[in-house]
């Protein structure tokens, strides 16, 4: 299934990268962010005016989302990423993106991931990985438009836009212009970009490896108009993912 290509660094405090619409040949892929929503839409509803005094209610308030940890607790899953550069440890977040969470998860002990590659690379931006294509060489060209496929549909994951800020190390998931598009691909975060928080559901952050992931983006062109596109002979190889409890032993 071919997919629109969303390519930007989507920041309204920098310059969003340009000339990111599909190549000639058609193909696109699930991506990460979209000069078009950038900066006017997306916005979690946390940083929004103070209201007016004349707004105050008695009603109870409605439950506060717990804070968001950056540490596992003693006995919660981690997924384990054993990279032909390395491993990358990443918790998750199923208080804010439960049915997320349980795709990768569910995906990950079934090894769908292994032998896949971070076929999309941004420096100062992002990694991607998680396309079944990206196993073969082979289907190069058509890498970035794969995911999930059951019985010859793709299986998608509804959106859980949250309150999870996409700064470096958040995991999320990569979709097309529809919100309900998430299957397989997933993103790790680079850097710090506001311009994805609204629009694209976070469920994870790395815990250990964060150097892997610096050395994996490196592999990206640092020509912007090939929109982080790989070659595939440098691409990173997903061995494995490994899904285990906290603390690691």
């Amino acid at each position: 299934m071919k997919r629109w290509l969303l390519a930007s660094f989507a920041l309204v405090s920098i310059a969003a990268v340009t000339g990111c619409s599909p190549d000639s040949s058609g193909l696109s892929e699930k991506n990460t962010a979209s000069s078009e929503t950038a900066g006017t839409t997306g916005t979690t509803g946390t940083t929004g005016t103070a209201p007016k005094e004349e707004a105050k209610s008695e009603t109870p308030k409605a439950t506060e989302p717990s804070p968001i940890s950056t540490t596992p607790k003693d006995g919660d899953d981690v997924a384990v990423l054993d990279t032909s550069m390395g491993q990358i440890v990443i918790m998750f977040y199923p208080d804010r993106a439960p049915r997320h969470v349980d795709n990768f998860l569910t995906l990950a002990k079934s090894g769908f991931f292994n032998g896949t590659r971070f076929h999309r690379c941004m420096p100062g931006f992002m990694i991607q990985g998680g396309d079944p294509l990206s196993k073969d060489l082979s289907k190069a060209d058509a890498w970035g438009t794969g995911g999930n496929m059951v019985d010859g549909k793709e299986k998608n994951v509804q959106a859980e836009f949250n309150d999870i800020h996409h700064g470096r190390g958040v995991v999320s998931m990569a979709r097309s212009n529809d919100p309900n598009s998430a299957s397989s691909q997933f993103f790790i975060m680079v850097a710090e970009n506001g311009g994805l928080d609204g629009q694209y559901s976070a469920f994870g952050y790395v815990v250990k490896g964060m150097d892997v992931a610096d050395k994996i983006v490196a592999t990206g062109p640092t020509d912007q108009q090939l929109n982080g596109k790989v070659d595939p002979k440098k691409a990173v190889v997903l061995k494995s993912v490994k899904v285990t409890k906290w603390p690691i032993k």
